[in-house]
């Protein structure tokens, strides 16, 4: 029912218009008004009323005001709940899942989890004390490095023995035949590649050469490849290489029994740049190649050769 303005209340007998009582309010005192109109309905004007009895519009107020309050704490405990929420959801996200907060990538390659090959029964790793030939008794394909992600391997190089030929072919042509007769004398065994392309196109090679014994691959390498006990140099260059230049990082490789070292392609090189690394580890030596249009970048070829010192430590 529509309400009448005051005037017309006061002057007309009101219509029944019951309220619900709220249960906490205090019951009105008696007031004179027809037998027919509920004790809740707002006395005549022109009758006081007494001062302890609630205002008539309270019970309406007093429950929109609950339900204003009961709104705005449900309100409040669902955006703290969502809140709270979505703290801890970011706390338990590694810092380069989180948007604004990644670190930026240094350059480095995304190598897979290096773990070292199991040994043959019975048989030491290569510097223990009763190891005095310093031999690598795992198989030397899993002693290399594996690809990066994202890296295209090549099908013929991945893993897998290769020939003098094939190795041979990296160097300039006028060593190869040098380099042939020494590898007879020196008792090579096997030598185990894998290479790869990065979508750079930066073109790794990994071949681990394995002799006899340490002092062959020692003997190989200073004589063959360095012409003697010349260490900032080497007798022998890759294939269209003429001037290679020391790297200083392999100082910083803190891998004991073993030696490091590398060199870069000098400027003017053309088109492409050459870094080469060798790594010496008992019976076994390592070279590592990068070439890349431009500029071969440093740091993954820093980081590639530190891990394949590593594994063969």
């Amino acid at each position: 029912m529509t309400e009448q303005p005051a005037e017309t209340a006061a002057a007309s007998t009101p219509e029944p218009a019951p309220e619900p009582k709220p249960e906490s309010a205090p019951a009105p005192a008696p007031v004179p008004e027809p037998a027919s109109v509920p004790a809740p309905t707002p006395a005549p004007a022109s009758v006081p009323e007494p001062a302890s009895a609630p205002a008539p519009a309270a019970p309406r107020r007093s429950r929109r005001v609950l339900w204003a309050v009961a709104r705005w704490t449900a309100a409040v405990v669902v955006c703290g709940g969502a809140g709270a929420g979505t703290a801890m959801g970011i706390t338990a996200l590694d810092r380069e899942d989180v948007p604004g907060l990644a670190t930026e990538s240094d350059g480095r390659w995304e190598y897979p989890r290096l773990s070292l090959p199991a040994l043959p029964a019975d048989k030491p790793r290569p510097f223990g004390d009763d190891n005095d030939g310093e031999i690598h008794h795992a198989d030397p394909r899993r002693l290399l490095l594996p690809a990066p992600a994202g890296a295209t391997v090549d099908p013929k190089a991945d893993g897998a023995f290769a020939s003098v030929d094939a190795y041979l072919s990296l160097y300039g042509k006028e060593y190869r035949a040098d380099m042939r007769q020494a590898l007879a004398d020196s008792v090579l065994r096997n030598i185990a590649v894998r290479a790869w392309t990065t979508p750079d196109g930066t073109r790794t090679s990994i071949h681990l050469l394995r002799f006899g014994s340490v002092a062959y691959a020692q003997q190989y390498e200073e004589d063959t490849l360095r012409g003697g006990y010349e260490i900032d140099g080497l007798r022998t260059m890759p294939e269209g290489v003429e001037y290679l230049v020391p790297e200083t990082f392999t100082e910083d490789i803190e891998v004991p029994d073993t030696e490091a070292s590398a060199f870069r392609e000098k400027k003017p090189y053309g088109p492409e740049q050459t870094r080469w690394a060798y790594v010496q580890a008992g019976d076994t030596l390592a070279l590592i190649t990068q070439t890349r249009a431009g500029e071969a970048l440093e740091v993954p070829f820093r980081q590639t050769v530190t891990l394949q010192n590593q594994l063969l430590g």
